[in-house]
């Protein structure tokens, strides 16, 4: 446990179960479209018992402690941004998830927001530029609430960042979104904002 993360393992200390069988699961339902069910049949057959509300509890204690870690460590990403926005349900009503990738396909940041419009566009640009350092580029589709929130980011800049508008040039980004409606599929929608927020970071 001393090689741990400090947050992570205090935890992992009140989760009472083998540190490989938690980290096990909890991979197993970030990574793969499974649903909780399918994850506790599968530890079963390893002769494991784990009931699939303890693997969700599981997940959500860890999964914003791991983000958090990731972040730290992510490696810088390039000045040419690619976003959209997708939509996920969540408590049966549809909301939307915005992301950018760079030319590479790497992921710059992602935001969940219960409207898409100026504001919801402006704050997820803010917290991407905050991260990510200001981008030269930003390519987004013909949403006239994400143009609106980048001239007016730019009307604060000396040196504006460049807009440009294509429905052709996000694939990379829409492939992102795809990976993450695959992987959500199973979960039949979140119960709630909260778990929506937790689990979108990490669903690519």
């Amino acid at each position: 446990m001393t090689t741990l993360n400090p947050a992570m393992g205090r935890v992992l200390k009140r989760l009472h179960y083998p540190l490989d069988v938690i980290l096990m699961c909890v991979r197993w339902y970030v990574a793969y479209p499974l649903s909780l069910r399918h994850i506790e049949e599968m530890v079963a057959e390893r002769r494991v018992c784990v009931d699939h509300s303890t693997v969700h509890r599981w997940a959500l204690k860890l999964l914003p402690v791991l983000e958090k870690a990731f972040r730290r460590r992510k490696r810088p990403v390039g000045t040419n941004w690619r976003m959209d926005e997708t939509y996920i349900r969540v408590k049966g009503e549809w909301r939307y998830l915005y992301r950018a990738v760079d030319k590479d396909g790497n992921t710059i940041d992602f935001l969940l927001r219960a409207h898409r419009d100026k504001t919801a566009a402006r704050r997820y640009f803010e917290k991407s530029i905050a991260q990510n350092g200001m981008p030269e580029t930003v390519t987004i589709d013909k949403s006239g609430a994400d143009l609106a929130a980048l001239e007016a980011i730019n009307d604060a800049r000396e040196t504006p960042i460049k807009i440009r508008q294509s429905k052709y040039l996000n694939n990379l980004v829409e492939q992102d979104h795809r990976a993450i409606k695959r992987r959500t599929r199973p979960m039949l929608g979140f119960k709630t904002f909260r778990c929506a927020r937790i689990f979108s970071p990490v669903s690519n």
